[in-house]
């Protein structure tokens, strides 16, 4: 299978101008960007839609004055006594709109007085039980996700996080959105690391995915891709959690990519190199390209993760559309 006969490798491609689509659309955010009465929001979501609830919770409390806090459907369901949403505003976050246990637990927060917001890729509202539920809806594309690997929906999602953190707070310049969409449009047809780096991601017995601040959602989401499409043993961790104890099964047979939201590698990234460099562990600092600022530049950071993680499956002879044992929407509930 070559990449360009991909559905993927398809999905990545028309990334850039879904962003610029969104973008269009994004005045809608002021009517349906709900947040409770004290600023705050409660997230849910599962796989990469979880992930995506990672990066919201970074960027709306670090620059939006928003509380982000995170809903475990467990603890919602098991709850012996009703809890006080009232007024609180839940945001559900899926692909499809059809996970089952999201719905669920949507239902049972606004049941319990939440407010919900549902953020999609499905527009048809006869196939989307989620967002009929919520009554407000955060549509991410007009453009279906067939493959199991959410690339293009996951990268929407941290789209809208940022683009609902300028409607409540102003916070960025128009020109951050044009620099970040430019970006993604060189990220899509890079190589990264070319063939050589395949090699070496092929070689590793174990990946390991590093950010700090935003870049750990980007982290966790380029280890679920590689899980996915390409069966790599991969784990992603913030740097300080990386340090509290997973550095120690890390060896000379692995390969450890470390993600800087700048030129100028920060130093809880540096103490990380150290502590890898004692292992004798290989690891490759991933620099964002220029003209683009964090936290704009995790979008082009993730399009190359996502395209490396797509190379190395076909590498490997695998199927990255459709991997084996997995399913696009995942019963759990």
């Amino acid at each position: 299978m070559k990449m360009k006969d991909t559905l993927t490798w398809r999905d990545i491609q028309e990334t850039p101008a879904l962003l610029e689509a969104f973008t269009a659309r994004a005045g809608g955010l002021e009517k349906t960007a709900l947040r409770g009465g004290d600023k705050s929001v409660y997230l849910v979501g599962r796989g990469s839609s979880g992930t995506a609830t990672l990066f919201a919770k970074y960027i709306w409390e670090e620059y939006a004055g928003t509380i982000t806090n995170f809903i475990h459907p467990h603890s919602i369901f098991e709850a012996r006594k009703p809890l006080n949403f009232k007024g609180a505003a839940a945001w559900a976050f899926s692909q499809s709109g059809r996970s089952q246990d999201i719905v669920a637990c949507l239902r049972r927060l606004m049941g319990w007085g939440a407010r919900g917001v549902a953020v999609t890729n499905e527009a048809d509202l006869k196939k989307n039980p989620l967002a009929r539920l919520a009554g407000r809806h955060i549509l991410l594309s007009n453009s279906r996700e067939l493959p199991v690997a959410a690339t293009k929906s996951f990268i929407l999602q941290l789209w809208a996080v940022l683009w609902t953190a300028q409607a409540w707070s102003r916070c960025f310049r128009p020109a951050d959105f044009k620099a970040a969409v430019k970006a993604a449009a060189a990220a899509v047809n890079e190589d990264y690391g070319g063939d050589e780096l395949v090699r070496r991601v092929k070689r590793a017995n174990m990946l390991g995915f590093v950010g700090r601040g935003a870049f750990n959602a980007v982290a966790e989401d380029s280890a679920l891709k590689f899980r996915e499409m390409a069966m790599a043993h991969a784990l992603g961790y913030s740097a300080a959690e990386f340090l509290h104890g997973p550095v120690g099964a890390y060896t000379k047979k692995d390969l450890v990519f470390l993600f800087s939201p700048s030129a100028a590698v920060p130093e809880d990234i540096r103490r990380v190199m150290t502590a890898l460099d004692g292992r004798g562990t290989p690891y490759k600092v991933v620099l964002p390209p220029k003209g683009v600022k964090f936290p704009f530049n995790c979008v082009p950071v993730d399009i190359r993760m996502k395209l490396l993680a797509l190379r190395l499956a076909l590498a490997r002879g695998l199927d990255p559309d459709n991997p084996h044992g997995l399913k696009k929407v995942t019963p759990t509930f």
